[in-house]
């Protein structure tokens, strides 16, 4: 276990490319990836943050969703996470995860293109938990085309489902539930202000999730609530060997970072814990970029 407490180099701090290769079938599972991402399972630590809160996050399973379950369970919330069907086995283990901090835990898999399931998602994490104070929108599909002759409206079709449909149909049925405090975070992406060749699709959608969570932050505080961004750059998840990324840009994930390494989820989980607590009291439709160097504009 990397002890994250303990004055070091960042750039030494977690796994540095080559990486071996890796594919898997999308949407994968964090259990075949090498080197094990970080997730928290052992090295995060609360301190009673959110405590009593109620916590909805999808694509909770994996990657930058099952660090963040881990550490609202670790700060005292109760969580309820969504995910595919087939990515059961992670989801297992993040319920234990939950569970074991005495905590509340609700697993929820389906499918987030479905704009019926997104209203019964939210209602059923609101009936299990008792309510609902932190909405966490992160699911995401990200497949690159190395062309956009190759992009097939089934594609586009499908990423749009996934990270801006259900974006808007989970917003819709969760807002009649936050009371004023509660906090909305969405994952955006540096690719919505620096975006590949190879991911067309994905990158349209960060740059509307940016553009649409600010619109609607303008919205909730009306109510008291306030709404924000997180902008991750290179992450060590399931995402990127599962067809997000080709082979060999798997292999040397991250190596253009300025730490010579992708960020491990564990290192952007406290970012959300911050915009949840009401310590960010003030902080309401801004963007976090957490890029290992490269910032966003």
């Amino acid at each position: 276990m990397t002890d994250r407490f303990t004055m070091q180099d960042p750039r030494k701090q977690y796994p540095a490319p080559p990486f071996e290769a890796q594919p898997q079938s999308m949407p994968g599972l964090v259990q075949n990836m090498l080197p094990s991402p970080d997730h928290g399972e052992e090295s995060y630590k609360g301190s009673g943050r959110l405590a009593g809160r109620k916590a909805l996050i999808t694509g909770g399973d994996s990657g930058i969703g099952r660090a963040v379950a881990i550490a609202f369970a670790r700060e005292g919330a109760d969580v309820a996470i969504s995910y595919l069907e087939e990515e059961e086995p992670d989801a297992e283990a993040v319920i234990g995860l939950i569970e074991a901090e005495g905590r509340i835990a609700v697993a929820l898999p389906g499918d987030i293109k479905d704009e019926s399931w997104c209203h019964d998602m939210v209602e059923k994490a609101v009936s299990d938990m008792g309510g609902l104070d932190i909405l966490v929108i992160n699911a995401a599909r990200q497949q690159f085309r190395k062309h956009v002759s190759e992009l097939t409206t089934d594609d586009f079709d499908q990423t749009m489902k996934t990270n801006l449909y259900a974006l808007h149909w989970i917003s819709q049925a969760a807002v009649p539930h936050l009371k004023p405090g509660a906090s909305v975070i969405t994952t955006a992406s540096i690719q919505a202000y620096e975006p590949s060749p190879i991911l067309l699709d994905y990158a349209t959608t960060k740059a509307g999730i940016v553009a649409y969570t600010k619109a609607l932050s303008k919205q909730l505080i009306e109510k008291g609530v306030r709404a924000n961004v997180v902008a991750p750059g290179p992450f060590w998840t399931v995402l990127q060997p599962s067809g997000g990324q080709p082979d060999e840009k798997v292999r040397h994930f991250g190596e253009n970072s300025d730490f010579g390494r992708p960020g491990q989820p564990v290192e952007l989980a406290p970012v959300y814990v911050l915009l949840a607590s009401q310590e960010a009291s003030f902080i309401n439709g801004e963007v976090y970029g957490v890029t290992g160097g490269k910032g966003v504009a």
